[in-house]
């Protein structure tokens, strides 16, 4: 790694993304109807830093939390927890950062607006299907509780991620 600039910045933007991801877990803004996380914020973020690039610090982040490191919601950890009502969700942060990170390639601003508005829909709706699943709950329900709920909240969150890549470098 000594004299190549681009993977040492690539290994420090991961740590960087994976720390912030768990500290964005333990943090809960009380906003309507549910209280406001900011661990999809920071795994949009990095979509936008790392393009496609950031499935990687997305993937060791699941992976550390599978194997018992306190990094998800509350500092719960273990497969557990992947296999829970909420499992679905902490998965669809993998195929989202793909679609984020692919809309970040292109320069035009609605790609990049409908590419987190995309990547945010993939995390609510596998979050809602495994919540199906895992659960046995009726599917009207969990549209209701495990989508639209986070609707407003993810809308901000969007509009945030997108405010802040604009004033990155």
């Amino acid at each position: 790694m000594f004299g190549d600039l681009r993977r040492s910045r690539f290994v420090a933007y991961s740590a960087a993304f994976i720390a912030l991801i768990t500290l964005g877990s333990w943090i809960a803004i009380p906003f309507f109807p549910v209280p406001l996380t900011l661990q999809t914020l920071f795994v949009l973020l990095a979509a936008t830093v790392m393009k496609r690039h950031a499935v990687i610090p997305v993937t060791l982040y699941i992976l550390l939390g599978a194997l018992g490191l306190p990094v998800f919601h509350n500092g719960i950890a273990g497969i557990g927890v992947l296999l829970g009502p909420t499992g679905g969700y902490i998965a669809g942060f993998i195929p989202a950062t793909l679609i984020a990170g692919y809309a970040y390639d292109c320069p035009s601003s609605r790609v990049r607006i409908a590419g987190l508005a995309a990547a945010s829909g993939i995390i609510l709706v596998t979050g809602m299907a495994w919540l199906i699943c895992s659960t046995g709950m009726a599917p009207a329900a969990a549209v209701l509780a495990g989508l639209v709920v986070f609707l407003p909240g993810d809308t901000v969150k969007i509009y945030a991620v997108y405010r802040i890549a604009q004033n990155l470098p």
